[in-house]
């Protein structure tokens, strides 16, 4: 994963292709109007699953108060025998914002689109990198030792 990319939704635009209407340029714009969007990981006090387009962009506005994303890495896009189905490996890369601390994150995403928009997201990433950048590296290491989440 080598080329950076502005946003989240250029970088996922770039991935699905022609999977997604054309018109739809936000990561909402992209979800249909009764799309579901699941975490496996979520950490406590987060959801684990968002049910509907709107529910989607307003847990996105409050996550710009956690973490400021710079930049995303090149996806790699693994097709799957369900055409409409695609599953992505990228690179989150930010700051938490009350910490400073760097973000750096490695996401695999499940999505299923129908008809121009995602009806399913499934987002899977470390928790452990998502405390380390809003709570800071001392928080993480008293919870679960010295240096985890690190490579």
């Amino acid at each position: 994963m080598s080329e950076d990319i502005e946003s989240f939704s250029a970088m996922l635009r770039k991935a699905l292709g022609d999977r997604i209407d054309r018109d739809a340029r936000s990561f909402p714009d992209m979800m249909d109007e009764h799309a579901v969007m699941e975490f496996p990981y979520a950490l406590p006090d987060l959801p684990d699953r968002l049910d509907g387009r709107e529910a989607v962009a307003r847990h996105l506005e409050g996550l710009g108060g956690l973490i400021a994303f710079d930049r995303m890495g090149e996806p790699t896009v693994h097709p799957t025998t369900d055409p409409a189905v695609v599953i992505i490996e990228f690179e989150g890369f930010g700051r938490g914002v009350a910490t400073g601390a760097p973000y750096d994150q490695r996401y695999i995403s499940v999505i299923r689109t129908e008809n121009g928009r995602i009806v399913l997201y499934r987002d899977y990433w470390n928790p452990i990198a998502v405390l380390r950048a809003t709570k800071g590296a001392a928080f993480v290491d008293a919870l679960v030792g010295g240096g985890a989440g690190h490579e």
